[in-house]
């Protein structure tokens, strides 16, 4: 199946009130991805980071409510440019409805007058890929997610 690129992707968009280097640093590190990453109410219960390119990440999540743990995701860091772009494929581990079937994710970030815009560009392994994660969810959990990182900004700033 070769399906064209832009029928699989899928891009989120936001400002911060925060420095490029502030919002790439809260991307880049484990103590500040622990505190935000993830929807509301599912917290980061495993951040592994090797944050070089070539280097991998591994990262699970666990639903507060029931204390559940949720399938295991990650991948390799394909790009970093510092304080402009992270570029890293992604997957999730078993248990999970695409196991195995990967995605590629590019974080872009540009400051303005000290405000960053965020671009984050999904492009899913499968058209049913990308109407698997958007169906559930996955714009209202990115954009859960990154309101708990303006509060993490507001902090570190």
């Amino acid at each position: 199946m070769n399906e064209p690129e832009a029928q699989r992707t899928h891009v989120i968009e936001r400002t911060f009130d925060a420095p490029a280097a502030l919002v790439f640093a809260a991307y880049s590190e484990p103590a500040h991805l622990f505190r935000w990453f993830g929807p509301r109410g599912y917290p980061l219960e495993v951040c592994e980071v090797d944050f070089r390119v070539g280097g991998r990440f591994r990262m699970a999540m666990r639903e507060e409510a029931s204390g559940a743990s949720m399938p295991a995701f990650g991948g390799t860091y394909l790009e970093i440019v510092p304080d402009r772009r992270i570029r890293y494929d992604n997957g999730f581990e078993g248990g999970f409805q695409d196991a195995g079937e990967r995605m590629e994710v590019t974080v872009d970030l540009e400051e303005i007058d000290g405000r960053t815009h965020l671009t984050l560009r999904t492009v899913f392994g499968s058209v049913a890929m990308k109407e698997a994660h958007v169906g559930r969810g996955y714009g209202e959990g990115t954009n859960s997610a990154w309101d708990q990182l303006a509060a993490l900004l507001v902090e570190l700033a």
